[in-house]
């Protein structure tokens, strides 16, 4: 059965990720890149299905972890009965193929140490052509690639499996790479394994000097913006929402979703995080990955894409595979894509924006977008359309979405002049007297989750935090007294009401950190410090966060990690260092 969520770490290469448990194993695996089907699948199906395992052969006595500091290079320690081993994990920014390399050290004592590969294509069904290659090279081949292992261990190979034992003595270490090939290429040369892993950290460390945030809580930020940074995929500067699938919501309860697509939304707000704290490089990028993914006709907008632009995402379920803890189905693709939702257009538009503020190079192309998803959003802000939440077959006046609407004629209307931004201006002014009219019940004295309705819905957190109304509004302020009283527990803020809820979930990480955002802009330090550090505490050994989490039995829930989770703690931490910056 594969581990808790929370009990995985991330390594990866910004091309694709890998999740490393505490016990030595790497259950997850897609190749060449994120969205490509996994070749280790061990996370949501048996170790049958894929994993790759190293670590001491009779188990330990007490392991530790810990990403090093400022990088995203694994050390997992084990203590076992008769020595210390260290195993070093890490992806090398990528040259010519894609590398996952492990280093087993021992630190005290003898340890001995086992090592099992079981390579599974297209998601753990594809056994493949396993054996020796080369001296020290042993493969596995299927489908459109090839995985090549490198080793001065002896490899033997049983059920088309590699494994080894050996024994390592205070001092000594062992490496193993394995490396992914093109079905048609040759074999990868040889890497220097310490030259490889010394550029790795380099990469990560220059990375993180580019950070410009100063406050408290920065290793807090800094982790969650390498992993922002580990889910950006390199060649195009597109961002996806996370490098899993299926990871469920909550249990036997049909909510397993693949995430290894790029939201418009989660991108937005990843980009707006990264450019508060000086990263310009990734926005340079992300505008031309917008550009190709939407096209000239801006009527044609989605909701997400893949990493290249790919519009057509079609969803299918894997029977194969038990799922995560028995939780099916397992999913590949994402229906949602299909979805209209409204509140994708202000984001975008405030993301291109940001950029404009933050004085980088803009494409006349990138202004003519957005242009034309504003006289989209005119054209279409009055009709019902899907949520934030994404549920399906739930077309309604979403409370959020409009906001965002408002938000998108917003930013049209103060970017262009003459007659068409007369007109926007007149549609922004209708559609603000609306939402706050019908959006907003005076019974329950908070912003409800649609037009008329008694629903209450943690995204509506989001309104001052673009502006649609200061912090200091009085409906603000009721609306987040009315959550933090409804929609908590243990602290924690759940998306809906739970009356609404057709299934029971997990409380929404990133929900808890908007309610930071608010408290704050309250002026409610204290009380957002309190939260904040609540939320903070979440997060697993080596700082990362998922999408929900389950706080009766106290694990992580969802897709792992979660971008948006990790751009609300950014955010949120910002706006807490504001205190101190201006007093």
């Amino acid at each position: 059965m594969a581990l808790g969520i929370e009990d995985y770490a991330l390594i990866g290469d910004c091309e694709t990720a890998a999740l490393v448990g505490k016990d030595g194993s790497i259950d997850w695996l897609c190749w060449p890149d994120f969205s490509s089907p996994a070749c280790f699948a061990a996370l949501i199906g048996t170790k049958k299905n894929g994993r790759w395992l190293l670590a001491p052969t009779n188990g330990y006595k007490r392991i530790a972890r810990r990403s090093r500091e400022r990088t995203l290079i694994l050390e997992t320690r084990f203590e076992t009965a008769t020595g210390i081993l260290l195993i070093t994990d890490f992806m090398p920014v990528r040259a010519a193929h894609s590398d996952i390399v492990r280093i087993a050290r021992c630190l005290e004592g003898s340890v001995k140490v086992q090592m099992e590969l079981c390579i599974r294509f297209d998601y753990g069904r594809t056994i493949p052509w396993t054996g020796p290659r080369e001296q020290n090279m042993w493969a596995a081949a299927a489908g459109p690639g090839v995985a090549y292992l490198r080793t001065q261990e002896r490899i033997e190979t049983k059920d088309d499996i590699a494994t080894a034992e050996f024994t390592l003595r205070q001092g000594q270490h062992r490496s193993f790479v394995l490396t992914h090939v093109g079905a048609q290429g040759p074999p990868p040369r040889r890497i220097n394994v310490q030259k490889a892993l010394n550029q790795t950290d380099i990469f990560w460390r220059e990375w993180c000097s580019l950070n410009t945030y100063e406050g408290p809580w920065q290793d807090a930020v800094e982790r969650s913006l390498i992993t922002l940074k580990a889910l950006t995929f390199r060649p195009t500067g597109g961002i996806v929402a996370a490098p899993t699938t299926s990871l469920p919501e909550y249990f036997s309860k049909d909510r397993n979703w693949d995430y290894r697509y790029c939201w418009l939304r989660d991108a937005a707000f990843t980009l707006e995080s990264l450019l508060s704290v000086g990263y310009h490089e990734e926005a340079q990028a992300w505008q031309h990955w917008l550009l190709q993914a939407v096209g000239s006709d801006a009527r044609c907008l989605q909701i997400m894409y893949g990493m290249r632009g790919e519009r057509h995402l079609p969803e299918c379920e894997l029977p194969w595979l038990q799922g995560y803890r028995g939780s099916q189905p397992v999913r590949m693709g994402n229906k949602a894509s299909q979805q209209i939702q409204l509140d994708v257009y202000g984001e975008v538009a405030d993301a291109i924006v940001s950029m404009k503020r933050a004085g980088l190079h803009l494409d006349k192309r990138l202004l003519r977008l957005q242009n034309e998803l504003t006289d989209c959003v005119a054209s279409i802000y009055h009709l019902p359309a899907s949520g934030l939440w994404e549920e399906r077959n739930q077309k309604r006046h979403y409370t959020y979405s409009k906001a965002m609407a408002w938000l998108a004629l917003h930013h049209g209307v103060e970017s262009t002049r003459g007659v068409k931004a007369l007109n926007w201006k007149t549609i922004r002014d209708r559609l603000h007297r609306q939402i706050c009219r019908r959006g907003f019940s005076r019974k329950l004295g908070s912003f409800v989750q649609s037009f008329d309705s008694t629903i209450l819905d943690a995204s509506v957190l989001l309104l001052p935090t673009f502006g649609f109304l200061p912090f200091n509004d009085d409906r603000v302020r009721s609306t987040m007294d009315v959550i933090q009283k409804k929609l908590s527990r243990d602290g924690l803020i759940y998306r809906l009401s739970p009356d609404s809820r057709k299934e029971r979930e997990s409380a929404f990480i990133a929900c808890s950190f908007w309610m930071v955002q608010n408290l704050a802009g309250a002026k409610r330090w204290s009380d957002a410090e309190k939260l904040f550090e609540r939320v903070l505490n979440l997060r697993n050994d080596v700082g990362l966060l998922s999408e929900e989490y389950d706080p009766e039995h106290g694990r992580f829930m969802g897709n792992f990690p979660q971008a948006l989770s990790h751009i609300a703690l950014v955010n949120a931490a910002r706006m807490l260092a504001s205190r101190q910056a201006h007093g």
